[in-house]
């Protein structure tokens, strides 16, 4: 399989967050909230994505990664967000809209729905974790959002993707 030639019109910037599911989110919030510590930032709900999450807090400023806690509203109904238990993880990228556009191009399968407005509040869309006949590359069994970075975000780990490194031997 040939890559197509750099430069992309865009970068993935970091970790955003990871989504875990349960047929009940009460065990998840006990162990992620209670005995590990993460902050509860606040709770989402969707009829249309079939999901109750708690959104929580790993470490803090721009380096923080969400980490959303989810069960389904109705376990026979889909998306089945308790299904794989790893739901999604998510990755920062400076410009969406244009990451869309050339991973389609290179034959990257998105799920339905397109570019939209995310329980967060920025604006994502979501690589399919199964390719097709028309579209063969995929998640490769992972479902991976896709999570359009605010300025600062962008600001902030650009800088450090742009600075040297050095390699210990």
């Amino acid at each position: 399989m040939s890559i197509a030639p750099h430069p992309r019109p865009f970068r993935i910037l970091g970790l955003q967050q990871i989504a875990l599911g349960a047929l009940s989110k009460d065990r998840l919030k006990t162990l992620w909230v209670d005995l590990l510590g993460l902050q509860l930032k606040g709770q989402f709900e969707s009829a249309r994505e079939n999901v109750l999450e708690d959104i929580c807090q790993l470490g803090f400023g721009i380096a923080s990664v969400e980490v959303d806690l989810m069960q389904p509203l109705d376990p026979e109904k889909k998306p089945q967000v308790h299904l794989p238990a790893l739901n999604h993880i998510g990755l920062w990228v400076d410009d969406l809209p244009a990451c869309v556009r050339w991973l389609t191009e290179q034959g990257v399968r998105f799920a339905p729905g397109g570019i939209r407005q995310g329980a967060a509040g920025f604006d994502i869309c979501f690589i399919h974790p199964k390719g097709n006949e028309e579209f063969a590359l995929s998640g490769e069994g992972v479902l991976i959002e896709l999570v359009q970075a605010p300025r600062e975000v962008i600001a902030a780990l650009s800088g450090a993707l742009d600075a040297p490194h050095s390699v210990a031997v």
